[in-house]
């Protein structure tokens, strides 16, 4: 073999081995954008049902109260919270209360009257999920109400998110 063809053979082989070396691992990139948005919700169970029907001679009648319903909330702002309203004005004489039990970290207002203007039920709602929370209704009348026949109210539950 010649000296030209081995050194040909040299270079070529050369060639083959730093090749190999380069074919090395290829990157690439790529940018993902992403949010999360303000979330607040809340949701309620429950058919509450409420009767006046007794009295202690020489008080007003005795109020129903019903807590069977219950509550849940996930909200991931800081400062929710959580009001109440019904549509149409309950009669003279009877008034519908609603008092919402607080998660954790969160203020309750107690019992508040239910009227056509949105009333502050929970305060403070901060960045949680939390469900199977407990939810209070009192229906009162005084004797001037009188007889009332069955009547429904929707409750009409908001909440207002934070920052």
């Amino acid at each position: 073999m010649s000296s030209n063809n081995v050194r040909r053979g040299a270079a070529v082989l050369a060639l083959l081995v730093g090749g190999a070396a380069s074919a090395s691992a290829q990157t690439a990139t790529q940018t993902v954008t992403f949010a999360v948005n303000a979330i607040n919700q809340i949701a309620f169970t429950g058919a509450p049902s409420l009767t006046v029907a007794t009295a202690v001679a020489g008080s007003n009648p005795t109020s129903a109260t019903d807590n069977s319903a219950s509550w849940a909330v996930t909200s991931n702002q800081t400062n929710a919270k959580i009001t109440a309203s019904i549509p149409t004005a309950m009669p003279a004489g009877v008034s519908l209360s609603v008092n919402l039990a607080a998660p954790t970290g969160a203020t309750s207002a107690g019992a508040q009257a239910l009227s056509t203007t949105a009333v502050d039920l929970v305060t403070s709602v901060t960045k949680l999920a939390q469900g199977a929370l407990g939810v209070t209704y009192t229906l009162a009348a005084t004797p001037a109400a009188g007889v009332v026949p069955s009547s429904t109210r929707v409750v009409t539950y908001t909440i207002t998110g934070g920052t």
